[in-house]
């Protein structure tokens, strides 16, 4: 193992108990701690933390608690929820965190538009977010984003369930999206692009989800020599942001490979759509790179753990 890199592993599966490996940081503002559902992972441009501006200074340093505002102007934000599941805030929108509780998590949009990407929801674990005083628990995996102008719940990929109104609650399919309306009137799903070439947060998101996809090849390769595996959180020095390893190798939302167990898992290719284009690790990278490994037999959509947690 080379002993210079570090890496903290945070357990998923529900539980937040997970063994931090490597006692000696890079840096003395490098995080320390277990990171809890509100913990800034990422910001660029103009944001806000009740009221204090904010810089990448505070990754991993500051969370949102109960009752706090997170607001961006020209900017964006990306905050981590439960273990592998990403907030991203849109420029000119706010979000105030509800419950920061790993079972329970619910976060309100104030204004503008947030997404979130679902790589890893468990049973345990009931993600919620409330828009327009109205309520969207996701149940899979995929990728979902809320506005309040005007207001609507759109699923690219995955499914949620909408309470329209009280104990009554609406699925929202994959493809879909369904306007939020705070009255308890009905309304439909209507069917939307899956892949809007348009829409900035969309590709923002898409582009964070490569850049976490990267992060995860970082240090994959180094957690291989760890034993024993907990699925979870965990820092990429390089990188200066959280990555999510799951139980097995997977595809992202948007089609970028994740995998916990090196640059290619048992020998066999692990294609992540062709990107991050060249070899890792002396050739062992994905598909269409330069020493890269496509491996007839690779890995896709992988370990998902099925769908979110019924209401409670």
């Amino acid at each position: 193992m080379k002993h210079w890199r570090t890496i903290i592993a945070v357990a998923g599966l529900g539980l937040l108990g997970m063994p931090v490996f490597g006692a000696d940081f890079p840096n003395p503002t490098q995080p320390q701690n277990f990171p809890d559902p509100g913990t800034l992972n990422y910001v660029e441009g103009t944001v806000e933390f009740n009221g204090n501006a904010l810089t990448n200074n505070h990754v991993a340093n500051d969370e949102l608690r109960a009752g706090q505002e997170l607001a961006t102007g020209a900017g964006k934000a990306e905050i981590l929820l439960t273990p592998g599941i990403f907030l991203r805030v849109d420029s000119n929108s706010a979000v105030k965190m509800i419950s920061p509780d790993i079972a329970r998590t619910q976060v309100e949009l104030e204004r503008g538009r947030a997404g979130v990407e679902v790589d890893q929801i468990f049973p345990q674990n009931m993600v919620q977010i409330i828009d327009n005083g109205v309520t969207t628990q996701l149940m899979k995996k995929g990728y979902y984003e809320f506005s309040t102008n005007p207001p609507t719940a759109k699923v690219f990929d995955g499914q949620a369930e909408v309470e329209v109104t009280e104990g009554i609650w609406e699925k929202v399919k994959g493809h879909h999206e369904l306007a939020l309306v705070a009255n308890g009137a009905r309304e439909k799903t209507v069917d939307i692009d899956s892949h809007p070439a348009n829409d900035e947060l969309y590709n923002w998101s898409s582009l964070r989800s490569q850049y976490l996809a990267e992060a995860n090849n970082q240090i994959a390769d180094e957690y291989a020599y760890m034993p024993g595996f907990y699925p979870g959180w965990y820092w990429d020095p390089y990188m200066w942001d959280y990555t999510y390893l799951g139980w097995g190798p997977f595809y992202s939302p948007f089609g970028w490979g994740f995998y916990p167990w090196g640059g290619y898992y048992g020998g066999w290719g692990f294609y992540g759509r062709g990107f991050y284009g060249h070899g890792i690790y002396g050739g062992r990278g994905f598909a269409g790179g330069v020493g890269g490994f496509h491996g007839g037999g690779g890995f896709g959509g992988g370990f998902g753990g099925g769908g979110g947690g019924g209401r409670r």
